[in-house]
């Protein structure tokens, strides 16, 4: 069965690839985002305080989690003929090489307007220990067949 707009229903599940996380995984990301940020490089540097708190050793970029959530929604959508349009994200837990981290979307609500159909979904992405790294929100469109000709 084909999952269309309307064949949806709140409470649907979405799930995304899991990722291995390696220092080479975090290296790699530094390379493609230009962020050579210590906390993602330096174990000496890891090994004392960052502000309050100490992470115990380098740590992913939490823009990992939103490039992970956003290839999710793109693969599940993409092959729906629906658009990712919104993603708000928040970082709970530090991710470290060894872990492996997937993501994953909760549909909450969906609305048809006029111009176009709409969906909303509470997104996660989980560690191996079904603990939650990061969460957010995010907006799929799935354009009518009038709004699309348009």
């Amino acid at each position: 069965m084909t999952t269309t707009f309307e064949t949806l229903a709140v409470g649907d599940a979405i799930e995304g690839p899991a990722f291995a996380v390696s220092r080479e995984s975090i290296r790699l990301f530094c390379d493609g985002s230009l962020d050579y940020n210590p906390l993602h490089l330096d174990d000496d540097y890891m090994k004392g305080n960052f502000g309050k708190t100490n992470f115990g050793g380098i740590i992913m970029h939490g823009m990992n989690n939103f490039g992970l959530i956003t290839r999710m929604l793109t693969d599940w959508g993409y092959a729906r003929g629906a658009v990712h349009r919104r993603l708000e994200t928040r970082w709970l837990k530090p991710v470290k090489p060894g872990d492996t981290i997937r993501p994953e979307g909760i549909i909450k609500a969906k609305q048809a307007t006029q111009k176009s159909r709409w969906i909303l979904i509470d997104v996660a992405v989980k560690n191996q220990h079904g603990e939650k790294v990061a969460s957010g929100e995010a907006m799929v469109e799935f354009p009518s067949a009038s709004s699309a000709a348009a």
